[in-house]
């Protein structure tokens, strides 16, 4: 529903400024104008940009995006490999095969035009130097020397935000992840063709994988911040043993992954993180487009009402209600993969046994995939709950 009333912005001043044009950033500002609100969305970069993300698309992701979007589909996996350290390696077949692989370029430009055709004004190579409250307004300092001013923020500008950082989002956990794009001949395509490798890793909480696009395979590894050079050896280790370490890659990077503290703020007056931005990611799976396309909703919608509000403290209620529903989905998902990345962290062959050998456990991470369960709905069941506190007590 649109805000009570349409404000009347001052003379240079907007509604709404979004910052960054990833999923979160996209969405929230497609939600914010089409609830009436004269909104801008900056980015630092030029669109479309290369992310360095998988770009698997769960169902909770397709779900998230908004109907009839544009966008390419590479390869639908249908089928999961998962492996031990390059042992005991199984593949199992999906009941609803869902999982979209894309490039994060063309989603994140697909998503930023439609943005655009809901009223928001997008300005790409534009980056934020700067932000302060004051008065009921947010004062936003670009790289261009502008000066632009918003009676609410949202800040999804990624795991290395400005906007997080004025807001105070504090990390419960933080990794590496270390990907390349690789240029695969016609039989290795057709060999990975509709399935994804999914491999537990030597390093403590750590994975590689492989998401299938045709003639290119997105490869990669990630483990806790604080020991590159080992998580590098992985790397080389599993891209050679997976046929992938010889052409050149298109791209060769490293990010960092955030997940946010329970009590972590999600805003601070008028200005509002989501996404990456919020460090809202999977304990786990390290997943975050879904997290970013739900919580990029919610801020846009937040976003109006804080510009629709008549004081002060409607405006902080209205920002302190986002925080609540983040908390009350996102946040319960989170504390979930939180549960189970301690018990994969514990005991990963346990976790590999569990997925490959018993059948009721594949369904669920099936159900999970396809968007018809979240990890809370996983860790509910009881096996889940008894290894979850079995863990919770080793050293």
């Amino acid at each position: 529903m649109p805000p009570p009333y349409t404000p009347t912005r001052a003379p240079g001043t907007w509604d709404v400024i979004v910052v960054g044009a990833g999923p979160a950033g996209a969405t929230a500002a497609r939600v914010a104008a089409a609830q009436g609100c004269e909104t801008l969305l900056l980015e630092r970069a030029s669109i479309p940009r290369y992310k360095t993300c998988g770009g698997g698309l769960v169902g909770a992701s397709l779900a998230a995006l908004p109907p009839g979007l544009p966008l390419k589909v590479h390869d639908t996996a249908g089928r999961f490999t998962f492996a031990l350290n390059g042992t005991k390696t199984r593949t199992l077949t999906c009941s609803s095969p869902v999982c979209a692989m894309v490039y994060r370029s063309e989603l994140d430009a697909a998503l930023t035009e439609v943005a655009a055709a809901a009223g928001a004004e997008v300005r790409d190579g534009t980056a934020l130097t700067a932000l302060e409250e004051r008065d009921g307004t947010v004062t936003v300092r670009t790289n261009s020397g502008d000066t632009l001013r918003a009676r609410a923020v949202v800040g999804a500008d990624g795991s290395a935000s400005r906007v997080a950082r004025y807001v105070g989002v504090e990390c419960a956990q933080v990794d590496l992840a270390l990907e390349a794009e690789v240029p695969v001949d016609p039989r290795t395509a057709e060999r990975w063709r509709g399935r994804v490798l999914m491999e537990w890793g030597p390093l403590p909480g750590s994975f590689g994988w492989v998401f299938p696009k045709g003639e290119v395979c997105t490869a990669g590894v990630v483990a806790a911040r604080g020991n590159p050079v080992a998580l590098r050896a992985y790397k080389e280790d599993f891209l050679a043993r997976h046929g992938l370490l010889g052409p050149r890659p298109l791209h060769d990077t490293g990010h960092l992954t955030r997940c946010r503290r329970p009590d972590s703020p999600l805003s601070r007056g008028r200005v509002l993180v989501a996404g990456d931005a919020a460090a809202l990611v999977d304990h786990w799976s390290r997943e975050g487009i879904s997290y970013a396309l739900r919580s990029g909703d919610l801020a846009g919608r937040a976003a109006a009402l804080v510009v629709a509000a008549g004081d002060e403290a409607e405006a902080n209620a209205a920002a302190a209600h986002y925080g609540r529903q983040v908390d009350d989905v996102l946040g319960a998902e989170m504390r979930a993969s939180g549960s189970l990345m301690r018990l994969f962290t514990r005991r990963p062959g346990l976790v590999h046994t569990a997925l490959t050998r018993l059948p009721p456990a594949w369904r669920r991470l099936d159900a999970y995939i396809a968007g018809r369960t979240s990890v809370a709905g996983i860790m509910t069941t009881p096996v889940a709950r008894t290894a979850a506190a079995l863990a919770d007590r080793l050293p």
